[in-house]
């Protein structure tokens, strides 16, 4: 397994270990988690280092499975290896997704650039052209050219929602965790509080790849949960997960300035993923529901966050979603002309 020390590898790694398959963890460090068996074999392996995939792979395997692969690069390097490997499960993203009139998530910083998809998105969706230039343009690459491998390397491409539970480096509810943690007891959404994002608890991620994993094919296959949320109902159920009351301002339609009320779920239309293709093809049946999973990652947030500077914890929510993310005085300005003028 490429990518094991990841927030999908750790959970995967555990499912696919208990379900009696030997099991080498391969990451950059070579790390371990504490939660697997001793049973479950590590390997420091660089896909970037020329070689060093196909050398691990010199005795083949029966399923490989990559949760770091991105771009054309990536694929060439699984596709040179199917001499040795019996079938491939890859973590894609529903990024790659663009609707009817080409918007995607790539456009979602333009004017009227948010996507408008059909509730629930089917795998027949159509996709971004395949690329170089952004995520999901490189994951759109990645999946054209493993499909195209056909019978040489079974593929099954597993496009994942907004991923959350503990080990996120980009955690989604940090947004709520840190606004209680902070004081703060007013809350301002756009979009009315209605904005849908849907989620995937990595445990359910790891069924799905462990379900694959015993039916071999090529494929593609939504990896979500079997709710997605308003993002007024996940601010609410983490409040619940922490004994909490938050006072909820709603806004109609976009952040009404500077961000104010624009959380990592915004959008100005639902994202949905259709998972019957996944419960049709492998029995897929999730292992847990967002409300179900949220205690364990708040509670991993709040211990990540103790004495120390969330930025400095979560560099890449920061590259992703800017600092502006707790821009309190911003908040409270506006919070303040909206009480003025109520």
């Amino acid at each position: 397994m490429l990518g094991a020390t990841g927030q999908i590898g750790r959970a995967a790694v555990r499912a696919l270990a208990a379900d009696g398959w030997e099991v080498t963890a391969a990451s950059r460090g070579g790390g371990r988690d504490d939660t697997w068996g001793d049973d479950v074999h590590t390997l420091a392996l660089d896909r970037e280092v020329e070689g060093a995939l196909a050398g691990a792979l010199e005795d083949g395997c029966d399923v490989l499975v990559d949760m770091v692969a991105f771009g054309r690069g990536h694929a060439a390097q699984l596709t040179g290896t199917a001499d040795r490997v019996g079938s491939a499960v890859v973590v894609s993203s529903g990024a790659v997704y663009e609707d009817e009139q080409g918007r995607s998530f790539d456009t979602q910083g333009e004017p009227d650039g948010f996507p408008r998809y059909p509730v629930p998105i089917p795998e027949r969706q159509r996709t971004v052209t395949p690329g170089d230039s952004t995520y999901g343009t490189r994951k759109a690459a990645l999946e054209q050219e493993l499909l195209a491998a056909g019978d040489a390397l079974p593929v099954t491409l597993l496009r994942a929602g907004a991923i959350h539970g503990a080990h996120c480096r980009t955690p989604r509810e940090l947004y709520f965790v840190k606004r209680l943690l902070d004081g703060r007891r007013r809350r301002v959404l756009a979009y009315g509080g209605a904005s849908r994002f849907h989620p995937v608890h990595v445990s359910n991620v790891a069924e799905l790849i462990r379900l694959a994993a015993l039916r071999p094919a090529s494929r593609v296959l939504n990896a979500g949960d079997p709710q997605a949320p308003t993002v007024a109902e996940i601010g609410a159920a983490v409040d619940g997960v922490l004994g909490l009351e938050t006072e909820t301002v709603l806004v109609a339609g976009a952040p009404p300035d500077r961000g104010v009320g624009e959380t990592p779920w915004s959008g100005a239309h639902p994202v949905v993923y259709d998972m019957s293709a996944a419960e049709q093809e492998l029995g897929y049946r999730p292992v847990t529901e967002y409300a179900r999973s949220l205690p364990q990652t708040v509670e991993w947030l709040v211990a990540q966050l103790d004495g120390r500077d969330w930025k400095e914890v979560f560099p890449k929510m920061v590259r992703g979603y800017g600092e502006t993310l707790f821009d309190y005085a911003a908040e409270d300005a506006w919070l303040n002309r909206y009480d003025r003028d109520a």
